[in-house]
């Protein structure tokens, strides 16, 4: 462990909000021995901040959009001019969905299990005939990132950042693979809502899931914070860059950022759509397949893109706006 107190005092969570106060300090973000994206490891410190300590449910969501009328991206016609030489369907509103194949199949290939569906956005899921009646304390989904922001705005909080997020996911342990400590299932128990079995055709069910779970069901790390691995992925606020593009690997940072909005591309989509930090891995992260339910891992998310495992919470900087 190695967390130094923050000298600034906490203030107050905001009100109806269940968060947990981080007085912040120095840690050792990324990792030098999985994705390379992940690399290298370097020390930066954080300054203290209230942050959520589940991740936004169906219920929350629900209230937002009941009491401002807000339309997620995923509930919209897309501008066919942003894409230009995209099919007609792709253009009605949609959303991507997880679609578990019959059998065995080329895993170097995503869409074999995922697939646009029209209908599908945060309401429903899994698709138009699928409701989050009995979802009401699952992470939302289908968030895309301007989704996420709208929300912030609307209750006065802000994403993390990458730093932040993974400062509160590690509990205090220093380096450790997993939020929980360094063995993924210790004494046989799951710590969170992950794949077991072989992706993305077979799921064991192992941890008693096979798609999202409650928030909440499974242990907290060492700050008292819920699913900071598994269940859903979840937005920061950073631009993506790799690791290897910091300025001072050698040196301690304060308070860092990611890139910006134009090195945030991807070179190889036509799109050039600018890509988020998205950290903690989801329901759909195996052994065999992505194996980002580690408070290191980190994905760059297309701002546009809403998926079926993607969802996001908060944090509350009550004395300086980073």
């Amino acid at each position: 462990m190695n967390i130094a107190t923050n000298p600034r005092t906490s203030g107050d969570a905001p009100p109806g909000r269940d968060m947990v106060w981080l007085p912040g300090g120095e840690f050792l973000i990324g990792s030098n021995r999985h994705y390379p994206e992940e690399a290298p490891a370097h020390r930066v410190k954080v300054d203290g901040f209230w942050i959520d300590r589940f991740t936004v449910t169906n219920r929350d969501f629900e209230k937002f959009v009941s009491e401002t009328g807000y339309v997620t991206l995923a509930e919209k016609p897309v501008d066919p001019e942003d894409y230009p030489g995209a099919l007609p369907e792709m253009l009605s509103p949609s959303s991507t969905v997880f679609r578990k194949p019959a059998g065995p199949v080329d895993i170097r290939n995503p869409y074999n299990w995922w697939t646009y569906v029209p209908g599908a956005n945060w309401r429903h899921p899994r698709g138009p005939a699928s409701s989050i009646a009995k979802l009401k304390d699952h992470p939302v989904v289908h968030i895309a990132y301007q989704d996420a922001e709208a929300y912030a705005l609307w209750v006065g909080m802000q994403l993390p950042t990458e730093a932040e997020w993974e400062f509160a996911a590690r509990g205090g342990l220093e380096g450790a693979d997993f939020v929980w400590g360094d063995e993924l299932t210790p004494g046989g128990a799951h710590m969170a809502n992950t794949w077991q079995g072989e992706f993305p055709y077979r799921n064991t069910l192992d941890d008693g899931f096979e798609y999202t779970a409650p928030v909440g069901s499974f242990p907290a790390n060492g700050y008292g914070l819920h699913d900071m691995a598994g269940n859903v992925w979840q937005w920061t606020a950073d631009w993506y860059q790799e690791h290897g593009a910091i300025d001072s690997p050698c040196c301690t940072v304060s308070n860092p950022r990611g890139g910006d909005r134009e090195t945030s591309r991807d070179p190889g989509d036509p799109t050039g759509i600018p890509r988020k930090v998205t950290k903690g891995g989801s329901h759909l992260c195996a052994s065999n397949y992505c194996q980002r339910y580690r408070p290191a891992a980190r994905m760059a998310q297309p701002v546009d893109t809403s998926v079926s495992h993607l969802g996001f919470r908060l944090v509350f900087r009550p004395t300086a706006e980073l």
